[in-house]
């Protein structure tokens, strides 16, 4: 009686553990949301977070901000400008950065402006400072783009492509699209 009353308890112990841990376990999206949120609004940034990471986009997003001051909310989404998952023209670039908009204003409707930029790496030699008061930056910004609420999501695009606001390494985007436009 005692080895069943003992069977018994270990089969209810592992039940349990297995609902609990099937249960408990996040999504890579969630894992992702939670990681990369940063500003002094971690919970929109984890929210937006949770929209932005149910899609594997061409161009990697590393990190979403949400910091607000007074009645003020400004969203920032950080790119990584390499290693693309697959071959981009500036115009699919562009319409990621467009989705990425309407997401971020959908998920925080407080918010008043989403910023965009990416960022490469920048090669550095041996024994540089790369942290402290005598840092030297390790990335540089090579697009950027500003959307306030309320302007039209097609001019988004047409701003990421050719427009005002919208900055451009010359350099970068030759070698970053080199897929050409259909």
């Amino acid at each position: 009686m005692r080895a069943f009353r003992s069977i018994a308890v270990a089969i209810a112990l592992l039940a349990a553990a297995a609902t609990f841990a099937e249960a408990a376990a996040p999504t890579v999206a969630e894992l992702d949301a939670t990681q990369r949120a940063a500003g002094n609004r971690i919970d929109l940034a984890t929210a937006i977070g949770r929209s932005v990471f149910t899609t594997t986009w061409p161009a990697q997003v590393t990190q979403i901000s949400a910091n607000a001051v007074g009645r003020h909310l400004v969203i920032g989404i950080r790119l990584w400008g390499v290693k693309f998952h697959h071959p981009l023209t500036r115009a699919e670039f562009a319409g990621e950065i467009a989705a990425l908009v309407r997401r971020a204003f959908a998920a925080a409707p407080a918010a008043e402006e989403v910023d965009v930029w990416a960022s490469v790496p920048v090669v550095l030699g041996k024994d540089v400072v790369v942290s402290g008061d005598l840092a030297i930056p390790t990335t540089k910004t090579v697009f950027s783009l500003s959307v306030r609420r309320g302007e039209p999501s097609p001019s988004v695009t047409a701003r990421a492509l050719r427009g005002p606001g919208a900055y451009w390494n010359q350099e970068w985007a030759a070698a970053a699209f080199q897929k050409q436009s259909t």
